[in-house]
């Protein structure tokens, strides 16, 4: 075993004396050390209930024979971060995470890793740390918040948002905007809807590293408790078999987890991690094959914000093994990739039928014939774009518009606010990008403003941050090359026209090769906005987001 060398021998007496000051005893140190990484914490409500998860990972892992030893990751609340200077330090902390995971893991001679992580960045992180390190590991999610009610409808934290640009318009009173306030988010978990927690949490148990329901259980259902137990046990056949995440996360794998993207309508943010996660496993994930994908797979859920189902509906209509096993129906997923329940995919989806077909369409009635999101190029995006289409009204899939530049989200913002931005003009919004911002910002705030005044049908807003996986409508993230480094998008004036076609999978200015090359000329780069700390730095080393936004 991997801990052998902090347990066995003469040589590992120093070490043994310093687990020995822990309480860990003879017996302990003939059984394997189990990691459990804990991103407990008091300011994330996806993350409040952690505690009790991990408690319940430990009991699985002491009732199969193995040690459980806890030690902390970090993650940020995308929706606290929201529309301020915190939002800067939201993605960047995928990497922080990977990193911090990867020295405590080394360090601490684990034999396998429980990994409980539960938003945005953090799953992502622990995902890519699975795949560098190479340890037997499982995830265990917090599991998502229960839809709040408002006036006798579900909602969730995307109505809050747009909610706030409703009341801005002049459409909803102050008390309607507090009562949505007050109970958009009832319970701890993360945000109800297929957001992009959620979307990950899901996407785990597609790539096969996570039991099922890790994505849709309740974070307040007793079947959490249950589920985080079972990974425990699981954790330690892992460690027998000496089952690791490369034998698990193949190419096929993530081949699986863009299907499936495609038929819930994941979060954008996915576009961005899968790559990450991809490449931390040796494999290059190039998104060209997204599209390729999208052709046919057909949409098959409206989770909010594309839908008024919530994750408690899918957990309802079978999870995320019924979306599966329907799309094997057509051949569509991989059966016969290894997962960390010892089984194939094929074994693990067979009989789990769909429950509800309002909630999970079968593949012969579904919402479209094609993926949830897209991939757009043209000469605004050589190196692509990324719109959740599942999310754009009809009206909207082909729009072509002139284009109101700003190169900030708060400029941006109070252009929508004021009232300044009118029906079929597209919003530019750059220099957001990762070396931009730094830190490829989320711009849940323009969208859910624009939304919530009554121009979602008519305007699109395009920017080289990215896009919350609450956010609705014709808004296209990910513009690469980003407009820091001299992208095209940085050459866009006010009043250029803009042509967006999603079912051609094209994003266009429409200025000619020759004004565009004078534009390029005078262009010159800005000074960085942050010149210390961390973000100087990863605005250094990041890649672009068409790489998922590595590190170099």
């Amino acid at each position: 075993m991997r801990s052998d060398r902090i347990t066995k021998g003469e040589n590992a007496a120093p070490q043994r004396s310093l687990l020995r000051a822990l309480g860990i005893t003879d017996e302990e140190m003939e059984k394997p050390l189990i990691g459990i990484v804990s991103s407990k914490n008091d300011i994330v409500p996806g993350h409040m209930n952690i505690d009790k998860i991990v408690d319940a990972v430990k009991q699985g892992v002491a009732m199969a024979g193995g040690v459980p030893i806890v030690f902390p990751a970090i993650a940020v609340c995308d929706g606290i971060a929201m529309g301020h200077e915190g939002m800067k330090y939201s993605l960047v902390t995928r990497e922080l995470i990977a990193d911090s995971t990867e020295s405590m893991a080394i360090a601490h001679a684990f034999d396998g890793l429980v990994m409980v992580p539960n938003c945005d960045k953090n799953v992502p992180g622990l995902l890519m740390a699975a795949g560098r390190l190479n340890i037997p590991s499982i995830f265990v999610s917090g599991g998502p918040m229960l839809a709040g009610r408002v006036e006798g409808k579900k909602r969730s934290l995307s109505s809050m948002f747009e909610a706030v640009g409703s009341f801005n318009a002049g459409k909803i009173s102050a008390e309607t905007l507090n009562e949505y306030e007050n109970k958009v988010c009832p319970t701890c978990g993360s945000c109800s809807g297929m957001y992009t927690a959620n979307s990950m949490n899901c996407l785990t148990e597609v790539l096969g590293m996570a039991l099922s329901g890790n994505g849709t259980i309740p974070a307040v259902y007793s079947a959490r408790l249950q589920l985080a137990k079972h990974a425990g046990m699981q954790i330690m056949e892992l460690v027998k078999k000496d089952i690791k995440p490369r034998d698990i996360m193949t190419e096929n794998a993530f081949r699986n987890a863009l299907t499936v993207d495609m038929a819930l309508g994941c979060s954008t943010n996915s576009m961005l991690h899968l790559p990450a996660i991809a490449h931390e496993c040796g494999i290059t994930l190039n998104l060209d094959i997204a599209n390729e994908i999208s052709s046919k797979t057909p949409n098959l859920c409206h989770l909010a914000p594309a839908g008024a189902h919530y994750m408690e509906e899918l957990q309802e209509a079978g999870g995320v093994y019924a979306v599966m096993h329907e799309l094997s129906k057509k051949n569509l997923i991989h059966t016969d990739l290894l997962t960390c329940t010892g089984k194939t995919v094929g074994e693990n989806i067979e009989g789990r039928e769909i429950l509800d077909e309002e909630v999970i369409r079968p593949i012969t009635n579904p919402y479209s014939n094609e993926g949830g999101i897209a991939v757009l190029k043209g000469n605004l995006a050589p190196l692509g774009s990324v719109v959740k289409r599942a999310a754009v009204a009809p009206e909207m899939m082909k729009h072509s518009g002139k284009a109101r530049v700003f190169d900030c989200e708060e400029d941006a913002l109070a252009a929508i606010h004021g009232g300044k931005i009118n029906a079929g003009e597209v919003v530019v919004i750059r220099y957001e990008g990762p070396k931009g911002g730094p830190g490829m910002r989320e711009m849940l705030n323009p969208t859910s403003a624009i939304v919530g005044s009554g121009l979602g049908n008519s305007v699109a807003l395009i920017t080289d941050g990215r896009f919350s996986g609450a956010t609705r409508g014709a808004a296209i993230g990910h513009v690469s090359p980003e407009a820091a480094v001299g992208g095209a998008i940085a050459l866009v004036e006010e009043g250029d026209i803009i042509e967006i076609d999603i079912p051609e999978n094209k994003i266009n200015l429409l200025v000619s090769d020759e004004i565009l090359e004078e534009r390029r000329k005078a262009w010159k780069p800005r000074q960085p906005k942050i010149t210390t700390g961390y973000l100087a730095r990863y605005a250094k080393l990041v890649s672009s987001s068409a790489e998922g936004a590595i590190l170099s």
